[in-house]
């Protein structure tokens, strides 16, 4: 039997090295693999280039690493709510490659299934295809490095051209996942709004590491409701039930009051 646990966080992710890339998980707060970033963070790995659809918040997630300083590059969809990535990126300090959502979601998962670019319309006729997205700024308000120009090339769909904007797949050399369950093999079960990024970049990451909330033995989950393969994880830490999970944004309704 192939046994992919790992005693603990820090065992897991102790061999990621300065300068690595990574795929981490997570869809605002949701699904934050934050045992193994927190482990990352007191390691003292640094130098880091990190695909996520956002950068958690200015204490929480992946923002604890940027707070300290440990990531170089970020390849995000959204880098609202947190002032300290702003602060960052206007600065100098830290390089963005902002990509639209669907485009992200796709470039890990063409990564892990081995597809090398793909051609999409969106952000066709934007500087997503055109080129001048701000990369990296000097610090004195100007532009040190912008996006390159693409590839657009025009398909017939359905009897009309199209024109499509070439995007490149992604691949890292590691990704830190989170799931509601896991067993021995890597099979992994995701909850609700954790699934939308969790499995995706599970896929990029040549190691995969995946913290899961409950470790149950091969066989005890329903092949039918696996959501990720263990084909693509690696190592596998059971960090429980009672871990903590923040709420971006918590809205609330007030009740009438009885005869209202």
């Amino acid at each position: 039997m192939i046994d992919k646990t790992i005693a603990s966080a820090a065992d897991a992710v102790a061999d990621i090295p300065d300068g690595a890339s990574l795929a981490v998980g997570g869809f605002g707060l949701s699904g934050n693999p934050i045992a193994l970033i927190e482990a990352l963070l007191a390691q003292g790995t640094s130098d880091l280039s990190i695909v996520s659809n956002n950068c958690g918040v200015d204490d929480w997630g992946l923002g604890i690493l940027l707070n300290a300083q440990r990531i170089r590059k970020m390849t995000s969809s959204y880098v609202g709510e947190n002032k300290e990535f702003e602060r960052q990126f206007l600065s100098g300090e830290l390089e963005l490659e902002l990509t639209p959502q669907g485009t992200l979601a796709e470039k890990l998962r063409a990564g892990g299934s081995g597809i090398a670019a793909f051609y999409t319309q969106t952000g066709v006729g934007t500087q997503v295809a055109e080129g001048g997205l701000p990369r990296r700024y000097d610090g004195a308000g100007g532009v040190a490095e912008a996006s390159p120009v693409k590839d657009v090339r025009t398909f017939d769909v359905n009897g009309e051209p199209r024109e499509y904007v070439l995007e490149e797949a992604i691949v890292t050399d590691f990704a830190l996942v989170h799931a509601l369950k896991g067993d021995r093999h890597g099979n992994l079960i995701f909850n609700k709004a954790a699934r939308n990024f969790n499995p995706l970049a599970a896929m990029a990451g040549r190691v995969c590491i995946a913290q899961v909330e409950q470790l149950v033995e091969p066989g005890e989950l329903d092949p039918d409701l696996i959501h990720l393969p263990g084909i693509y994880v690696h190592r596998v830490v059971e960090v429980g039930t009672d871990i903590e999970k923040r709420i971006e944004r918590r809205t609330v309704t007030t009740a009438p009051a009885e005869g209202a």
